[in-house]
């Protein structure tokens, strides 16, 4: 199938970005560690890549349900005085392998990430850590999937429209003050891909997908993502959040369009001991 060309964002150059999108229907077919080879030189040129071990871990289905939204968890487990900064979550068979890069501000205690990502063909997922003592860690999981990036879009037209950008917050119950608690964060987004068509007459989709997210809890940062066209419809993110006993979350995201969402939440926990 032929893709429309499109601007493969801020981390590929030009041409190797054309060459993965022309070659990713046919990339299945070559070894998983060549991939990886070119995909390490691509975005960690020059860069010693090292096995995580315990450091880092990665879940995925070993077969996925629906290839347009498999749920993706990633944890670190730092060293004594090393800090994970940033991780970035690879699909390393997808025509933008770069799925997303998320940042932390408080790299030094242990951090869970939950997304959902499509997957275009049968693929190794990774994720590599990037620490304070300027070391990069991977782990990976296979995960048989295919057609995730053509495949249609869950909601109607006018439905995603009309609720384009609108956020959801979910924090469990009875959260207690400075003890660390997982929020998820939902946007309703369709995040096409460029490789959907419409079903009416035939023409592809442009690509228009959530770009940028970045939150706030008291006015300091807690987390801030880099994205593409990997990551599913309405994206999800589950990450670590650390509650005063009142305060507010604050989160500002961008696609890829330019149009920017803003909303922000409340958050009061009970008194820590």
């Amino acid at each position: 199938m032929t893709t429309p060309q499109r601007s493969l964002g801020p981390w590929a150059g030009t041409a190797l970005a054309a060459w993965l999108c022309l070659s990713a229907g046919t990339a299945s077919a070559a070894p998983q560690d060549e991939r990886w080879d070119m995909l390490r030189d691509m975005y960690f040129s020059g860069r010693a890549v090292e096995d995580a071990g315990p450091l880092l871990s990665l879940e995925a289905p070993t077969r996925a349900n629906d290839a347009a939204i498999v749920p993706i968890r990633i944890a670190t487990a730092p060293e004594s005085g090393v800090q994970v900064n940033a991780v970035h979550l690879i699909v390393d068979q997808n025509p933008v392998p770069l799925a997303a890069t998320f940042r932390f501000a408080q790299g030094g205690s242990p951090q869970a990430i939950e997304t959902r990502v499509r997957v275009n063909a049968y693929t190794n997922v990774t994720a590599v850590a990037e620490t304070s003592d300027g070391r990069l860690l991977r782990t990976t999981q296979f995960v048989k999937a295919s057609g995730g990036c053509s495949a249609p879009a869950l909601k109607n037209a006018q439905l995603t429209v009309a609720r384009m950008g609108k956020m959801k917050l979910n924090l469990p119950d009875g959260i207690v003050a400075g003890r660390p608690v997982t929020a998820q964060l939902l946007i309703s987004h369709p995040n096409y891909t460029g490789m959907q068509y419409d079903q009416l007459n035939y023409y592809f989709i442009p690509a228009h997908y959530v770009k940028t997210i970045n939150v706030r809890y008291n006015g300091a940062s807690v987390l801030s993502v880099q994205s593409d066209i990997s990551l599913s419809e309405d994206p999800s993110v589950h990450f670590s959040l650390v509650p005063e006993e009142q305060g507010t979350l604050e989160v500002t995201a961008e696609d890829s369009n330019g149009r920017i969402f803003k909303d922000s939440w409340p958050i009061k926990a009970l008194p820590g001991s």
